[in-house]
């Protein structure tokens, strides 16, 4: 009897002293919250004149940072060595992601590692793509390319399969929204943030990468432009900024206060913009583009790079050069450019008029 005593007051004991030891654990915790709480910074240059400035961007691209934390994954010495190999052939950030994704997406369909298929496997693997998954042009060229560098590069191997494989290359002509569809989707964005952005890139003409990673350096306001760093091809280039935008950014800039970027990662709640070390995140914004154009009911096929389509197509209405758009878009051939002269209804009616007075007397 007296040993079960015993023993109870001893358990007891050990209790006690273990929620004593988490109290202090959690009180621990509380304070080293409350003393690493950063406090917000309201200094800072209000849409400088000046390009000096720019910090180089190591927060990736285009991913908030709990996506980020969300989408790492382990590394392999075959993918770093060909993350290495994609650094050295000079690609972009956002195709070396794409290439090294096609080829973990390659192994993990046949649960090994990619170095010890065989050319029947990868065969079998595009057809699969093909005839089961019914991939797009698209996904089924940054797949084929992806796997195809590998081969080729970070582990040379004799694979006939893919040198049968051809990616045929369509010519479709986007959607475009005319000037009062895109006033009445950027009116259904509720965050300043989005409708800030997302208005910056239709009135500028940007891609949307290009967009959100605008830095405060990069915007001049005594000469009314934004200098495009590193754009598609590594190419930098002016795009003219409009009155009515610079007048919105300032308005944005004055509510987070950032010292580098225009659109900072909002965090969690939107509450980290003014310290945000990155900017926000593409898949973010392209959410809040859908949202405004179902809330818009507009039927149409529409995505952020859609404002780009539209925003050239709008100039092209109204009597711009295709030169002077080939410059503003950043595009190398303006065979690139002059699809657009398919997609302005002002001129294809015209076109019409034109036609249809020179045959008028067949």
């Amino acid at each position: 009897m007296s040993r079960n005593v015993t023993s109870k007051r001893a358990s007891k004991t050990r209790t006690s002293k273990k929620s004593k030891v988490s109290k202090r654990g959690k009180a621990g915790k509380r304070g080293g919250e409350s003393r690493t709480t950063g406090k917000r910074s309201t200094a800072g240059p209000v849409l400088a004149s000046t390009g000096r400035g720019r910090k180089p961007n190591n927060g990736g691209i285009g991913n908030d940072a709990a996506t980020d934390q969300r989408q790492v994954k382990a590394t392999t010495p075959l993918r770093d060595r060909m993350a290495d190999d994609l650094k050295l052939a000079g690609y972009a950030e956002s195709t070396q992601q794409c290439y090294i994704r096609a080829v973990r997406q390659l192994a993990q369909h046949y649960r090994q590692s990619p170095d010890t298929l065989t050319d029947q496997q990868i065969r079998d693997y595009f057809l699969h793509l093909k005839q089961d998954r019914h991939f797009a042009r698209g996904s089924m060229s940054i797949a084929f390319s992806g796997i195809r560098f590998f081969y080729d590069k970070t582990c040379p191997k004799d694979l006939p399969s893919l040198k049968l494989i051809r990616i045929r290359h369509e010519k479709t002509i986007p959607d475009v929204l005319s000037r009062r569809e895109v006033n009445k989707i950027l009116g259904c964005i509720r965050l300043l943030r989005y409708r800030a952005v997302l208005t910056t890139i239709y009135s500028c003409g940007l891609r949307l990468q290009e967009g959100t990673h605008v830095q405060l350096g990069d915007v001049h306001a005594d000469r009314m432009i934004i200098h495009v760093h590193r754009g598609k091809g590594a190419k930098d280039r002016y795009v003219i900024l409009p009155e009515p935008t610079l007048v919105l950014l300032r308005h944005f800039w004055a509510t987070h206060r950032n010292r580098v970027w225009l659109f900072p990662s909002p965090g969690r709640g939107g509450a980290g913009m003014s310290t945000a070390d990155r900017p926000i995140g593409l898949t973010s914004v392209q959410n809040a583009f859908s949202k405004a154009l179902r809330d818009s009911k507009i039927r149409k096929a529409a995505w952020p790079h859609s404002l780009r389509h539209s925003y050239a197509t709008h100039l092209l209405e109204e009597g711009v050069p295709l030169q002077v758009i080939q410059g503003l878009l950043g595009h190398q051939d303006i065979r690139t450019t002059t699809i657009y002269a398919h997609l302005t209804p002002d001129i294809r009616r015209h076109a019409q008029a034109t036609i249809g007075r020179i045959m008028h007397d067949l």
